[in-house]
């Protein structure tokens, strides 16, 4: 892998091939595809909480309609708060993981269109390209 790429679990490391073009689209696919993966469970957890935590108040309600020792009522009173408090939590993971999800299909599309041409160029040529690099300049000519 290359030095200023972080390592990628289930990756293997070492082949040159790792970063290459169709291997990098299927990686930010593979990210935009789990992205989405979460947000939908997330839209499951925030809409399980919020009912859990209805309940959870209507309970404390007839607690305190049957007089129920104060403390209790409280009790789980403060539970449905804390239910109320996972919902929304689970609401901004959702707006995190679509943002992901977002810039993950933003960026395949960019690399595409950026590099495609070059892709099929290279692999239509039928001859050996030097590594990546080879053509930068390096600041040494004068």
């Amino acid at each position: 892998m290359s030095d200023n790429l972080p390592a990628i679990p289930g990756m293997s490391g070492g082949s040159s091939s790792d970063n290459g073009f169709i291997a990098l689209s299927a990686r930010t696919a593979a990210l935009a595809s789990a992205a989405l993966f979460l947000k939908e469970g997330m839209h499951l957890l925030r809409a399980h909480m919020g009912r859990n935590a209805s309940k959870a108040a209507r309970l404390s309600e007839m607690c305190d309609a049957a007089e129920v020792e104060p403390q209790f009522t409280a009790m789980i009173l403060d539970a449905s708060a804390a239910l109320t408090r996972v919902a929304e939590a689970s609401g901004e993971m959702t707006n995190a993981a679509d943002a992901v999800d977002n810039d993950a299909r933003g960026f395949n599309s960019a690399h595409d269109q950026e590099y495609r041409g070059v892709y099929e160029a290279v692999n239509g040529s039928g001859v050996q390209q030097a590594k990546p690099g080879f053509y930068r300049r390096t600041g040494r000519r004068r």
